[in-house]
């Protein structure tokens, strides 16, 4: 009978651990977390759930965090998921039905995101399929800084499952402040010494993304919240390239 694992990375989750594990628990056959240094009782909620908790505080990315813990599991599937994510209960029947089938292939999960209390149907955030589950053995995360994307051996082949994996993204203006910052960082310290930038790209790519969201990708069908988003993600776009520049101005003045 297959066997399947939930992969966890988490810091600072104490507030919205629970939930995830909750939706998971009862059916899953492990439960890996891996916690690189939580200052709140993100551990403590975590021992409710697995004793498979461990700690790895020196940050490497999120890609290669994800490989550490997959080396802790032991089961043939992997299902990753994240502390700010719930799974609904038909997500929950097809990943059970898809390994029950006992053929290997990589399965695409779609995420229906909330930001600042509210669904987000469009913005370019949903439909949002993302890699979650696959054969341990087939497969693993690549080692990106951020945005890390799961790589497969060639021979399996694509698959989508049925259901929601409902994604709680931000709670409130300060929490993506929090939460972004470490992305922006990460998105420039994977691209310094390899990528050029400038003021007017920065501008440019900022204005490019907030077309894109907003009235491409029908953003101003999420209301207000659309509008927000789209602001918010060009702000982060322009702040992203402009860090990029000014590492270049630094290195050049040196």
């Amino acid at each position: 009978m297959s066997t399947i694992g939930v992969l966890l990375i988490v810091k600072n989750e104490g507030k919205k651990l629970a939930k995830c594990l909750e939706s998971v628990s009862s059916w899953v056959d492990q439960i890996v977390i891996v916690d690189s240094g939580s200052t709140d009782d993100t551990v403590d909620v975590a021992k409710k759930f697995t004793n498979d908790i461990y700690v790895h505080d020196q940050w490497p990315g999120f890609g290669k965090q994800r490989q550490i813990a997959q080396g802790y599991l032991n089961t043939e599937w992997v299902f990753a998921i994240d502390a700010d994510e719930v799974v609904s209960e038909v997500l929950k029947k097809s990943i059970i039905a898809a390994i029950a089938e006992n053929t290997y292939a990589t399965f695409s999960v779609n995420r229906l995101s909330s930001a600042f209390g509210k669904k987000i149907h469009y913005s370019g955030w949903s439909p949002d399929w993302i890699v979650r589950l696959y054969p341990r053995q087939k497969a693993s995360y690549n080692d990106d800084l951020v945005h890390e994307k799961v790589v497969a051996d060639k021979s399996l082949v694509s698959k989508k499952l049925c259901g929601y994996l409902y994604h709680d993204t931000y709670e409130n203006l300060h929490h993506y402040s929090q939460k972004t910052v470490g992305y922006l960082k990460a998105w420039a310290d994977d691209r310094e010494g390899r990528k050029s930038s400038s003021v007017s790209k920065a501008l440019l790519h900022a204005f490019s993304c907030f077309i894109k969201m907003y009235f491409i990708k029908r953003g101003f069908l999420d209301g207000r919240y659309g509008f927000v988003l789209a602001w918010l993600a060009a702000h982060s776009t322009f702040y992203k390239y402009i860090d990029l520049w000014l590492r270049e101005q630094n290195n050049d003045e040196n």
